[in-house]
């Protein structure tokens, strides 16, 4: 009787496959109002902020500092907005799972989905997707639309046929769907929404705050490599900003955070009772 019910159980897991899990991830994100209107704060964030930096530009450029005039980076400048934006993706990340202990429907997911891994697997894959496909639209966007204002004044503006340029559009697109995956592993370690924003605005805001404040030793070193330093200093500057990671070792390096964070959160979720 129990090898009987044993393998009953076991035929039942067969028949939950990726795919089938991935469809149900996003049946239920776009039944979600709240990626379309993080989608509109992301987008409007970064290119309206960016506008507003930009704009100060062409009125000035004559009276800035050779200093000045050397390390503008217009690029880099145009991406001012994505202190919001990481934080409403990120939030993205964080109601995705957490949504689902607060209402509820966790239970229901995990009998449609026993396996807790490929569950997780399925919800990162989907939203992190959707998460890499608006980051990238939103760089791409922000970056013409902003080079657009510099460009009617006589500061220098920048061109994707520059060197580093096309990498730094790129690389903050992918900045901010590696952040909302940043969020979602952040959702389903602490299950509970507060908690987890709260956690994610401590990493990729307060923190770096609080550590700029400091000089040399390890505070130097922890601000180097965290998250929103890393976007500014590394992936979105063409021109090199000094004592900081290179674009690829940033990169790498928030990848691993995410992977990190995930990993952490398939254990716990493979380990807790719903």
């Amino acid at each position: 009787m129990t090898a009987a019910v044993a393998h009953a159980r076991q035929t039942r897991r067969t028949r939950y496959t990726f795919s089938s899990a991935a469809r149900m991830e996003w049946v239920k994100l776009r039944s979600l109002r709240s990626p379309a209107w993080i989608t509109l704060i992301i987008v409007a964030s970064v290119i309206g902020i960016g506008i507003a930096v930009l704009s100060y530009y062409p009125g000035h450029w004559a009276h800035m500092s050779v200093a000045s005039k050397a390390s503008f980076d217009p690029t880099n400048e145009g991406y001012t907005g994505m202190a919001i934006a990481q934080l409403a993706i990120g939030i993205a990340g964080v109601l995705v799972m957490t949504g689902e202990y607060s209402s509820g429907s966790i239970r229901s997911t995990l009998a449609a989905i026993p396996n807790r891994r490929l569950l997780l697997t399925a919800k990162a894959v989907v939203f992190g997707t959707a998460a890499f496909a608006v980051g990238e639209f939103t760089a791409v966007a922000a970056f013409f639309i902003n080079q657009y204002v510099v460009l009617s004044g006589p500061a220098p503006h920048a061109t994707l046929g520059q060197p580093g340029v096309l990498r730094a559009v790129l690389f903050i697109g992918a900045y901010l769907g590696l952040i909302g995956l940043l969020g979602l592993g952040l959702g389903t370690i602490f299950r509970h929404s507060t908690g987890a924003i709260a956690a994610l605005a401590g990493v990729v805001l307060v923190l770096p705050m609080v550590l700029r404040a400091f000089r040399g030793g390890v505070a130097q070193t922890a601000n180097k490599v965290l998250p929103m330093n890393i976007a500014e200093n590394s992936l979105a500057a063409v021109k090199p900003v000094a004592d900081s990671l290179s674009a690829w070792t940033g990169l790498a390096l928030l990848c691993g955070y995410v992977a990190a964070t995930l990993l952490v959160g398939g254990w716990l979720l493979a380990r807790r009772d719903a």
